[in-house]
């Protein structure tokens, strides 16, 4: 208990640290701030490792596209793969709900890097024009998107169906998915406590090209990603 306090507080105060430093990179071009992003991936790392005694595997490097655009799809379990797929992969574009950028600071930082919101289970104006806004940023940017296709941080056991969401975005955006299963609600769970001298996964599994129907892609998406959970859990 002791020790995740520890975590903690060393952990939010260096998260907290790196967003007052970078607080007038702003107003500057937005790679200063992509930089800050990365910056608290590997904070993130160093505090699981030097604290928790964490260690953190990666497997399936040589998937990782490289020569075409492409978008990520993450089982997520935690708050561990927010920061630290920034370390991995080129300063990801994240979707993310729209309360987030709501939050002072982080919010702002948020909005600098190009995060793209949704108001969940509402239909808006915003919402309407969501593809479309996605549609650009992917056009005129290098880095990926990223998107949870779970909806929100799942426990290591569950196995929700993925959210419609995702087929959607492999049909307008006509690019290929980078499937992701990550297994570190078991080191750091939704609620309680974290869990010290553990391993988490992280696999990078082999791309799924454009060509595939909706129905065909989020059921062979799902199946990657759970099964290899099954594996690596």
């Amino acid at each position: 208990m002791l020790r995740n306090l520890f975590f903690s507080i060393i952990f939010f105060s260096g998260i907290i640290f790196i967003s007052l430093i970078f607080l007038p990179s702003l107003i500057f071009p937005q790679s200063l701030v992509l930089f800050g992003g990365k910056l608290m991936g590997h904070w993130t790392s160093f505090c699981l490792h030097n604290i928790l005694s964490v260690k953190i595997k990666i497997l399936g490097k040589e998937n990782i596209i490289h020569d075409k655009k492409f978008f990520i799809a993450a089982s997520h379990q935690s708050m561990f793969e927010t920061f630290y797929l920034q370390t991995i992969f080129n300063s990801p574009v994240f979707i993310l709900k729209r309360e987030l950028l709501l939050i002072p600071i982080f919010g702002w930082y948020l909005k600098k890097i190009g995060s793209v919101s949704i108001k969940r289970g509402k239909i808006t104006k915003d919402n309407l024009s969501f593809f479309d806004d996605i549609k650009k940023i992917i056009n005129n940017t290098n880095r990926p998107l990223i998107i949870f296709p779970q909806g929100t941080r799942a426990k290591p056991e569950e196995r929700p169906p993925f959210k419609k969401g995702v087929s959607r975005l492999y049909e307008e955006l006509k690019i290929s998915c980078q499937p992701i299963a990550i297994n570190s609600g078991y080191v750091w769970p939704k609620k309680g406590f974290k869990t010290a001298n553990k391993q988490i996964t992280i696999s990078i599994l082999q791309p799924i090209n454009y060509g595939m129907e909706k129905l065909e892609f989020i059921n062979n998406l799902e199946k990657k990603i759970y099964s290899e959970l099954d594996k690596i859990s």
